[in-house]
């Protein structure tokens, strides 16, 4: 009798720790499943690695995309976007600067089209905008030269563990060193452009 008892007790002890351990394996593979989650950027005016419409480029009324983004980690503080032409090395030297963008608040999912070319924005909580290799602050569009070929945008996305506040008019070099260590992931969307 004592030998059944015993082996009753011993067996809800193994199918306790059993369920205790089940129970901490599945919490955990969903704890890691929201930190993978990745912070994705997105555009309602081009795909990704398709042409960027005129109205967003030099040729036209140079309005900036409206850009969507999800998946921020969670600690984030603020975003920051950094959008440039790599294309450009063969051309000017250097990769070309089209905007810069820092301090927009952690409560942001989103920009809308023609963000203002101001120091700050206002309508981004107080976003602070840096200075382009246009020697202006604020979104200056695809503007490569003609006959060049097929340039490609980076728009950049970083989520941040910390508020920069960074004056206005910093360049993106600048942006980029306040950044180093703060960056807690980040998201990429390219469109091109032509001219012909």
């Amino acid at each position: 009798m004592m030998t059944v008892i015993k082996s009753e007790v011993i067996r809800r002890m193994v199918f306790v720790i059993v369920a205790a351990v089940s129970a901490c394996l599945v919490a955990h593979a969903a704890e890691k499943e929201t930190a993978m989650t990745p912070l994705t950027l997105t555009s309602s005016a081009f795909a990704a690695n398709h042409p960027i419409p005129k109205k967003h480029t030099g040729e036209g009324p140079d309005l900036s995309p409206a850009l969507k983004w999800e998946g921020a980690p969670t600690g984030t503080k603020g975003f920051a976007l950094i959008c440039d032409d790599p294309d450009a090395l063969g051309v000017a030297g250097r990769v070309w600067v089209h905007w810069v963008l820092y301090d927009v608040p952690a409560t942001t999912t989103s920009l809308t089209e023609n963000v203002a070319k101001t120091e700050m924005v206002a309508a981004l909580g107080g976003a602070k905008q840096g200075m382009t290799d246009f020697d202006r602050i604020g979104y200056g569009g695809p503007m490569p030269p003609r006959g060049h070929g097929v340039h490609h945008y980076h728009f950049k996305l970083y989520a941040l563990d910390t508020e920069l506040k960074l004056p206005a008019r910093v360049a993106k070099t600048q942006l980029e060193e306040a950044m180093h260590g703060h960056i807690l992931s980040q998201a990429e969307l390219i469109g091109t452009y032509q001219r012909q």
